[in-house]
């Protein structure tokens, strides 16, 4: 009687992706976060300073942490809005493991603060506002929204605040963003250059107390493995996935349950931005004029720009 050969562990790719995983041993969840060109492909068009650069590559990294949990269908909208220089945050992630997100800050204050600030970090250059975590578990469910205040806190912090204080689960979450230069910096090639890299770790208990039977325990050990893990560990496309996991959690058993390829997406359109367009009247048409007599509207996402004539609008509209 023929036997099945063993199957293969799945193949996990170094960038641009999400691992669910589990402890075998305890009733916790994480999931490992890696992106690369898929980060380049969202933040580069916006050719933003450096550091709202990093804030939404953060962002980009925490939205695919906490929106992999989602049935597919489902989409994760992480917003911050705040007094910082870098006053909007949006970052947009779909269960398929698409992105995109931007950023709003005032260009000559955030590099007058980069300039005097003894700690341009993120967290300084959000300052003090609000986090609101929007959940959309997909077709026929109800969409649910949390928002959380915060005060010159760690984005990362604050998102792990918000599933401990709204969903009552105890949750640790580290993040890092950096820049990788590819090719020789000696003898550089035709397309070398930096490229942003973000990565985070999320654990997580399902049990939202402790109880008799030690779960408690679990968690504190397992948090404080978690706690033991560096910036360039989460950074570096090197250090394989399933080796890092083996060398933080090696005896807790974890399994690979779920891997979710990232990519970059937007869901504007000619035709989107047309319908909203032939929604405003003729004077405020004209309003909207440049002085090449057309109407320009660019994506805030993909930052991907639409031009129009009054006499395209007029002839679509009639």
């Amino acid at each position: 009687m023929p036997v099945d050969a063993p199957s293969e562990p799945p193949l996990i790719p170094s960038d641009d992706v999400v691992v669910a995983f589990r402890m075998q041993n305890s009733n916790i969840r994480g999931r490992l976060v890696r992106l690369g060109a898929t980060l380049d492909q969202i933040v580069a068009p916006h050719g933003m300073p450096d550091l709202a650069g990093r804030a939404l590559s953060e962002a980009l990294a925490l939205a695919a942490l906490c929106g992999s949990a989602l049935p597919q269908g489902g989409n994760l909208n992480l917003l911050t809005r705040t007094d910082g220089v870098v006053s909007i945050l949006v970052a947009d992630f779909t269960a398929s493991g698409r992105l995109r997100g931007y950023a709003r800050y005032d260009g000559a204050k955030l590099q007058a603060f980069t300039q005097n600030a003894t700690r341009a970090d993120i967290a300084s250059a959000l300052g003090n506002g609000a986090l609101a975590i929007t959940l959309d578990a997909g077709p026929g469910e109800e969409r649910y929204q949390g928002v959380l205040a915060f005060e010159n806190a760690p984005l990362s912090g604050t998102v792990a605040a918000y599933f401990q204080q709204r969903e009552n689960l105890p949750t640790f979450i580290r993040s890092a963003v950096a820049e990788q230069y590819v090719g020789s910096r000696r003898d550089p090639q035709p397309g070398t250059r930096w490229h942003r890299r973000a990565g985070g770790l999320m654990v997580q208990s399902l049990d939202s107390s402790a109880d008799d039977d030690g779960r408690d325990d679990d968690w504190k050990r397992v948090e404080l493995l978690a706690a033991t893990v560096e910036d360039h560990e989460l950074l570096d496309p090197g250090l394989t996935v399933e080796r890092l996991l083996l060398r933080l959690f090696h005896e807790e058993a974890v399994a690979v349950e779920r891997i979710i390829p990232l990519s970059a997406f937007c869901r504007c359109s000619r035709e989107k931005v047309e319908n909203v367009l032939l929604a405003f009247g003729a004077a405020e048409l004209s309003d909207m004029l440049d002085d090449n007599g057309q109407i320009s509207v660019t994506c805030e996402f993909c930052t991907k720009r639409y031009v129009f004539s009054l006499d395209e609008l007029r002839k679509t509209g009639s």
